[in-house]
């Protein structure tokens, strides 16, 4: 399964990946504000869960970032390249793609996935719901043990930051760090290599 999805990821367009891109978290963002109104009394509950007057945000969802991005780092050091290839798919993704519109999609992404993940998913069900759910839409990793173990446990830990703080925002900025400094490197590692022009 992973070795056709990968195929097939190759067979999109630079154009055509970005647009599926888009379409998945337009989704998922879709799917959350349905669930706010099925799984809230108010739409102004689900707004509570949201406080940006909060140092927690960079001192719990930074410190869990920068944690992550070390462990990665390091992982990516010392596991063979095999244990940790994700078949290209975010290569494709970000290598051609500007810094500007790096950010804009990190953020996109961490926004669209925790909303439903921990804001709505978690707030109703609990962290082992959510942990599990997110794993399901990352099965892309499941033949690869380590990529697959790294992605459940990095939502497990954004779910206890959001259980230990209750601000949404918390684990949406370490999710968003986390993308974000790995988008970077890849569209660096091409850019050293001469392998992609400057401009998108």
């Amino acid at each position: 399964m992973f070795k056709k999805q990968s195929e097939l990821i190759h067979l999109l367009t630079d154009k055509q990946i970005v647009q599926q891109l888009y379409f998945t978290q337009l989704l998922l963002l879709i799917i959350s504000s349905i669930l706010v109104f099925f799984l809230f009394d108010q739409p102004a509950e689900f707004l509570q869960l949201w406080s940006l007057n909060d140092r927690s945000i960079f001192v719990i969802g930074g410190g869990l970032a920068l944690v992550v991005i070390f462990l990665d780092f390091f992982i990516m050091k010392v596991a063979p390249k095999s244990w940790i290839d994700d078949g290209g798919i975010n290569e494709k993704i970000f290598k051609n793609r500007s810094i500007p519109h790096i950010i804009f999609l990190t953020l996109l992404i961490s926004f669209s996935e925790e909303i439903l993940f921990r804001g709505i998913i978690q707030t109703n069900f609990g962290i082992w719901v959510a942990s599990f759910l997110f794993a399901v839409l990352h099965l892309r990793y499941l033949s690869k043990w380590l990529l697959f173990i790294l992605v459940v446990t990095i939502s497990f830990l954004l779910g206890i930051i959001y259980s230990y703080t209750g601000n949404l925002f918390v684990p949406v900025f370490s999710h968003f760090m986390i993308d974000l400094v790995f988008a970077i490197t890849i569209r660096m590692q091409f850019l050293k290599r001469g392998e992609i022009k400057p401009n998108e």
